[in-house]
């Protein structure tokens, strides 16, 4: 890590610095950009208990409870996103099936396909919100607030495309990231403030040591993540040598993550238990909301059920979305290349399928617990809702550190490499 560091801050690496120093700077405005709320909003309404729209809030680092202009931040986007991925993987629409299979051009308007789609959903999603935090406005009034949220994610999708050309990282996931992060210090602030109760020397000395055992639980949380983020099932590969005809020449493995889905089965869990919620907001029926209270929450037990069911389902569906075992096989076997002690075809399908079923349930049960985990605390510790420990977040920074740094460390060695072989 300090050979890293010092590789960095050598001269010879001055345009990595200031591709990251790009990147802050994007990042800052962004931050900027959360402050600043849409004109015109009903003042009483902000700041107030977002209930399923807790997740969109922390991944914008609290604009939406601001009211910012950057409220929606860029989940329309990662929901379009989503979308698309499922019709073009399961084949439901022919013509993103057929896109994917173009290589760079179809990646392309596939992207272009999402972003307009995105653009839809956060238009239409700003028109749901208006009526949370703007009372007594006219049909014009919520068409102009949609149209400000609805520019707000466009600049930053805008922003995040700055990053990943001028910047390092992926310029949307570093914007997800900073959001997350941003809440941080307020966090620590309110369990602070929470448990640590000025008095006699005994009860603050007792306060300080329940802050430092949560500050504590919280890092092994995080390491936990980071294992379970880095964890991976290598299955080793044999090639054929095709030189002498003789097989176990070169050795190889194919790498299965812990967890492959990522985020992804939390973020549509989250989504399809936020639509009901979405639908009371909008029609204010009493009764209907009344129910959605009772049944279909996250504070009560047959909606965190479901939501945790949800979360288990679309990790293996999304899994095996992913990672093809017929594909991966026949890929295999027109390389020459087979795993050891299982023969090609139908067996090292099976085999690749079953491997796969029992990472990914594991996974999928690590990832329902640290979704689980926030909504457990938030009942049974009795801190404020700003105080969390795991959850969605946790699992979307440690993702996009680990990716960032390796991308970092990447260009690093890459430009030492360059660098000797000029000298020789």
């Amino acid at each position: 890590m300090l050979a890293r560091l010092k590789l960095l801050f050598n001269g010879k690496n001055k345009n990595l610095r200031k591709r990251i120093l790009f990147t802050f700077l994007c990042l800052f405005v962004f931050k900027l950009g959360t402050t600043i709320i849409v004109p015109g909003v009903d003042t009483s309404a902000l700041g107030k208990n977002l209930g399923f729209l807790d997740l969109v809030n922390a991944m914008g680092g609290g604009a939406m409870e601001k009211f910012s202009i950057l409220s929606l931040g860029v989940m329309p986007y990662i929901t379009a996103s989503i979308v698309i991925q499922l019709l073009s993987q399961m084949e439901l629409i022919p013509y993103l099936a057929e896109l994917t299979k173009q290589g760079g051009v179809g990646r392309a308007k596939l992207n272009q396909i999402t972003r307009v789609l995105g653009i839809i959903l956060a238009f239409f999603q700003g028109y749901m919100l208006s009526f949370t935090f703007i009372k007594g406005g006219s049909v014009m009034d919520y068409m102009m607030f949609s149209t400000i949220l609805t520019a707000g994610t466009c600049f930053l999708l805008w922003l995040g495309d700055q990053i990943t050309a001028k910047g390092i990282g992926n310029g949307i996931s570093l914007i997800i990231m900073a959001g997350i992060i941003a809440t941080l210090p307020t966090m620590f602030k309110d369990a602070y403030t929470a448990l640590v109760q000025m008095g006699d020397l005994q009860v603050t000395l007792f306060g300080i040591t329940k802050f430092i055992f949560f500050a504590l639980i919280y890092l092994l949380i995080v390491l936990a993540v980071v294992y379970e983020e880095t964890s991976e099932r290598r299955i080793p590969v044999q090639y054929a040598n095709k030189t002498n005809s003789i097989y176990g020449a070169n050795n190889n493995y194919m790498p299965f993550k812990l967890n492959s889905a990522g985020v992804v089965p939390v973020i549509f869990a989250s989504a399809i238990i936020s639509i009901p919620g979405i639908i009371a907001a909008f029609i204010k029926n009493e009764s209907f909301s009344l129910f959605i209270n009772k049944w279909l929450t996250l504070n009560t037990v047959s909606g965190f059920i479901l939501y945790l069911i949800l979360i288990l389902l679309f990790a293996l569906i999304y899994t095996f979305m992913q990672i093809k075992p017929k594909e991966l096989a026949e890929n295999l076997n027109q390389n020459g290349g087979f795993i050891p002690g299982v023969r090609p075809g139908i067996e090292t399908i099976q085999y690749i399928k079953t491997v796969l079923k029992r990472i990914s349930i594991v996974g999928a049960l690590f990832l329902a617990v640290i979704a689980a985990l926030p909504i457990i605390f938030g009942a049974v510790s009795g801190l404020p809702t700003s105080v969390q420990i795991g959850g969605t977040g946790l699992l979307i920074v440690v993702g996009v550190a680990l990716e960032t740094y390796k991308q970092i460390e990447s260009q690093l060695i890459t430009g030492e490499y360059k660098r000797g072989r000029r000298r020789r």
